[in-house]
């Protein structure tokens, strides 16, 4: 069945069943290969994308629910000054173990920064708890996190670099 699609700003037309995840429709279809299969059941965080602002398991979001949606995912999430504060505090902070899961990390950290721009550790821990990182970076996740806040509410307050 066709699909008019909203990725990244660009309408893409895509002929898929239904219930085909976004996951393999941005992968397989669009191919845009940087939202990573993890699980298959929405637990691991790893293919998290953004639905309207709002952080999503493309594994278990069928293409049919996604309507008009703006669909984000991480290959143009630096296109935001929330991304390129998140980028900029994962390179300071040497986030990155493996980096597989780092994808839907930053598309999670980037919601919540959208949504709220001083996150305490328990918010951080709420929001970051669904996503899962075998290499057990959550201290520096969380450390990246409250950085990147500090460079984005610098940045709103004039007193930044």
């Amino acid at each position: 069945m066709p699909y008019s699609i909203n990725v990244n700003g660009a309408v893409r037309e895509v002929d898929v069943d239904a219930d085909t995840p976004m996951l393999w429709v941005l992968r397989d279809v669009v191919g845009l290969t940087g939202t990573k299969y993890g699980c298959g059941v929405a637990m691991c965080g790893a293919c998290t994308i953004h639905v309207d602002g709002k952080a999503r398991r493309a594994c278990f979001t069928p293409v049919s629910n996604v309507g008009s949606a703006q669909i984000r995912t991480i290959e143009t999430l630096h296109e935001t000054a929330v991304g390129q504060a998140l980028q900029r505090a994962w390179r300071e902070l040497d986030v990155v173990q493996c980096g597989y899961c780092q994808s839907g990390q930053l598309m999670s950290a980037a919601a919540l920064l959208e949504a709220n721009p001083r996150p305490s550790d328990d918010d951080i821990d709420m929001v970051m708890a669904g996503n899962i990182c075998r290499c057990g970076t959550y201290g520096r996740i969380r450390a990246g996190i409250h950085l990147a806040a500090r460079y984005l509410n610098e940045s709103t307050t004039g007193s930044g670099q």
